[in-house]
């Protein structure tokens, strides 16, 4: 009798579990054919600042879809590949890296339009720069005086990526 109750828990058990893990696939499914629809990968093709009462803005513009972004504290600036230094003023640093993104097309020609390294006189910003393009990552680097309060998050219509800096 105990053996015949285990068997029906096990049983239920199972079909819940396969119930719950075919339900979580579907999803993934979805967003797969979605990235599928998206041709190629999206081409980072400018990065703009601004300065706001509260808050100093990045803004890096993308023709197609906002990649998957990264905003990280760095203790320096480094070109990817050659691993030199970015020549930007301050004591802090943030490296912003997109996957999958390019800035340029598939015959090698840039399609990026903005500073590639560029230094600014904003209250909390103080330079921008491209700092790689390689193998499916685009990546920046920020530089401050004064350690950096910030949010990042995509804008849509057109697509951007945004990283605000508080003052």
């Amino acid at each position: 009798m105990i053996h015949t109750h285990l068997r029906r828990i096990a049983a239920l058990a199972s079909g819940v579990l396969l119930t719950v893990g075919l339900s979580l696939a579907a999803p993934a499914a979805t967003a797969t054919t979605a990235t599928r629809a998206q041709s190629g990968s999206p081409l980072v093709v400018n990065a703009r600042w601004a300065g706001h009462p509260t808050y100093d803005r990045i803004v890096i513009d993308i023709r197609g879809y906002v990649p998957t972004a990264t905003v990280t504290p760095v203790p320096q600036l480094v070109h990817d590949g050659s691993g030199a230094p970015v020549p930007l003023p301050g004591r802090y640093f943030l490296e912003i890296r997109l996957h999958p993104a390019a800035a340029h097309d598939d015959a090698g020609g840039n399609v990026y339009l903005g500073p590639r390294l560029q230094r600014i006189d904003l209250p909390k910003l103080k330079g921008i720069a491209l700092t790689g393009d390689f193998e499916g990552y685009v990546t920046f680097g920020a530089a401050f005086d004064t350690l950096p309060y910030y949010r990042a998050f995509p804008l849509h219509s057109p697509e951007r990526f945004v990283v605000d800096i508080a003052r």
